[in-house]
């Protein structure tokens, strides 16, 4: 090319192919890998099901191939296998099984953890070029500003994780994810990344441009999230207050470990207690909801339902 712009056309011929390499020799992002497992985890979907109307998969499946490969969690299945686990048990229970099957009640691992992925707010624009447009709510440690959700045109996305405790119902973690187009350009090296994903029924989100730029900000969000659970207790069970129980017959609250030690107080059918992890034999010390403490004979009540 000739005249006097082709110097300058030179020198933008010359950018973008110096872009191109850089991009092709670029790694793929890295899913971070925890030393232990923090807790067992459930993943559940949100109830805006936003993903149908882009002819995605839930990010369930995309979540849980994050977690299987960051070994941060031990991974409970509540969707699809449950329920296949679920007919199962329902052929144990009839009596279609096999003798020593060994399948019945008190099997299931309970889940420590509830992981929600979500997109960062849900008010739908006109034309389905952007799913989110301005925010109904604000995030924390973003100084108030407003977060847009998902955009087709500018090929952005903004989402979020929530994880909760089930036993305390603590929020434990929130944490906002944002990823662009130019955030996934790694050349060659993007074949043997999304290649979990497509076995973990996550496949939607590698074929366009903006499926894999969703999948980006959910890994910039799970990224943080595991390095605010840096500080987090690996045992999730121990670390919540233990389990409320009620009289299942009537009873006696004692000052001592010992049927001659004064009485606090009469205990009635039904009552709720509250332990207080100390135990000796089957002696409970409990408290009760008007804040009388004492040891109660743990034969005489049961766990609150």
């Amino acid at each position: 090319m000739c005249g006097k712009n082709a110097p300058y056309v030179a020198i933008l011929t010359l950018i973008a192919g110096t872009t191109a390499i850089a991009r092709a020799d670029s790694q793929p992002p890295q899913i971070p890998v925890c030393p232990q497992k923090i807790g067992t985890l459930a993943v559940h979907e949100p109830d805006n099901r936003w993903w149908v109307d882009m002819h995605l998969d839930s990010p369930e499946a995309l979540i849980k191939v994050f977690v299987a490969q960051s070994h941060c969690f031990t991974l409970l299945d509540r969707g699809q296998g449950l329920q296949a686990a679920e007919s199962e048990r329902a052929l144990a229970s009839s009596g279609e099984l096999q003798g020593g099957s060994n399948i019945g009640k008190g099997q299931m691992k309970a889940a420590d953890y509830v992981l929600v992925p979500d997109v960062a707010n849900r008010n739908g624009h006109a034309g389905g070029r952007n799913i989110g447009g301005l925010v109904g709510g604000f995030l924390p440690g973003f100084a108030g500003a407003a977060l847009g959700g998902i955009s087709i045109k500018s090929k952005t996305a903004d989402v979020v994780l929530t994880l909760t405790d089930v036993r305390s119902t603590e929020q434990v973690a929130l944490e906002q994810g944002h990823a662009k187009k130019t955030d996934i350009g790694w050349g060659a090296g993007g074949g043997a990344f999304f290649g979990p994903f497509v076995a973990g029924g996550a496949s939607s989100y590698t074929n366009t441009d903006i499926g894999q730029v969703i999948m980006m900000a959910y890994l910039d969000a799970y990224t943080k999230l595991v390095g605010d659970l840096k500080t987090v207790s690996s045992n999730a069970k121990t670390d919540n207050a233990q389990q409320s129980v009620t009289m299942a017959k009537p009873g006696k609250m004692y000052e001592m470990p010992d049927l001659k030690a004064d009485v606090v107080r009469e205990l009635d059918p039904g009552m709720t207690l509250y332990p207080t992890g100390d135990k000796m034999g089957v002696w409970w010390k409990v408290n009760d909801e008007l804040g009388n403490a004492g040891w109660v004979v743990s034969t005489q009540f049961q766990l609150a339902k």
